[in-house]
């Protein structure tokens, strides 16, 4: 129903996408201000700006294929009926795609932040002293969940109004009408789509915050690696570390996507913001290289505290919406074999993206 669910969430994913562009541009202002470099790395044997250089590009278009493929591949099955959204193997990868999600914010995200905000290129005072990282991942979880909770009640009292559409004939103006369990009512040649909206509604808000905190933590990685001219970890990313990654994470969000239910054009959208972030963010780190030092008190603190705020925001989300959402339903407390399955798949994809915290 593009009137009702799709007009409702076109101003939340503007929103979302503005949000997207202004954190993108605050990143590049604050990081372009560090200018300081700390004295106690820079003498360090890998940097080799010359060397650097090369490997930066191929990673660029390496992890950007990557990350189109893995967004898109949940998508590409839209046309398997064994993996779509009512079967149980869609659970499955849902839950594994929601684990690796969740090993992205705990043993990535977090952990940078950690070791940002308590690098000895910081004062100690306050920096040392206070475990800042937690406070803010904290807070970043219960505004996420607020956002989520608010935005949600907010568009779903809007469609209360009772918005009616044209039946369909068969054109891409529907984009719910064909949502299983859903009751039509017929008045005077128009129909309404009630029991599946606010479920829908529900899968729409949640792409929108966790494509939000996923291109976050996608800029900030991107930045870092384009202005580091740190050879010997550049080549560590490249040996698949990253770009498995960025793959298995754009699984967990594609498959998000799949259950929103979008058209092409907004799929698109959703598939280039997440694909893009990475290798722009290395572009401008590199244009920026001159001027930009990654071991600079600015730059240590914009990115710990962002990075910070972007783990809490995946935590939640993988916790909250994707795992509990689905652990909780009845279709699978119905079934103790499908949550043990699930579980594993969790366990598996957690536990694979704890594994590559040792290469990137």
């Amino acid at each position: 129903m593009e009137v009702g669910v799709s007009f409702k969430c076109t101003a939340y994913s503007v929103t979302i996408h503005k949000a997207i562009f202004i954190v993108f541009i605050l990143i590049t202002f604050l990081t372009s201000q560090a200018l300081a470099d700390c004295e106690s790395e820079s003498t360090n044997s890998c940097n080799n700006k010359e060397k650097a250089q090369p490997l930066k590009l191929i990673a660029i278009f390496s992890i950007l294929a990557t990350s189109v493929i893995g967004v898109c591949l949940p998508l590409a099955t839209r046309s398997i009926p064994a993996l779509s959204p009512e079967g149980d193997l869609f659970i499955i990868v849902k839950c594994f795609a929601a684990g690796i999600i969740l090993g992205t914010g705990f043993m990535h995200v977090l952990p940078d932040s950690y070791e940002m905000l308590w690098s000895d290129c910081l004062d100690e005072k306050p920096w040392h002293e206070f475990p800042f990282s937690g406070l803010v991942a904290m807070f970043s979880a219960v505004v996420t969940m607020m956002v989520d909770s608010i935005a949600t009640s907010y568009y779903s009292k809007k469609g209360k109004s009772g918005v009616v559409i044209p039946e369909s004939h068969g054109g891409d103006d529907q984009e719910i009408g064909h949502s299983h369990g859903g009751h039509h009512h017929i008045h005077n040649g128009f129909k309404t789509e009630e029991s599946d909206e606010p479920q829908l509604l529900r899968y729409r808000v949640v792409v929108m915050v966790l494509e939000l905190g996923i291109v976050v933590h996608s800029v900030v990685i991107g930045l870092g690696m384009g202005a580091s001219n740190n050879t010997c970890s550049i080549k560590g990313i490249l040996s698949a570390a990253l770009c498995f990654h960025q793959m298995f994470e754009g699984m967990g969000l594609g498959g998000c996507i799949l259950q929103a239910k979008y058209k092409f054009l907004k799929n698109a959208m959703l598939v280039f913001f997440f694909s893009i972030t990475t290798p722009l963010g290395i572009a401008i780190g590199l244009a920026m290289s001159t001027s930009y030092k990654e071991n600079s008190p600015v730059a240590l603190i914009t990115v710990g505290l962002l990075n910070a705020s972007s783990a809490g925001l995946l935590i939640y989300m993988a916790l909250v919406d994707l795992l509990a959402a689905d652990f909780m339903s009845k279709r699978m407390q119905s079934s103790i074999k499908l949550q043990l399955k699930s579980y594993v798949a969790v366990f598996l994809g957690a536990g694979g993206m704890s594994l590559m915290a040792k290469w990137a």
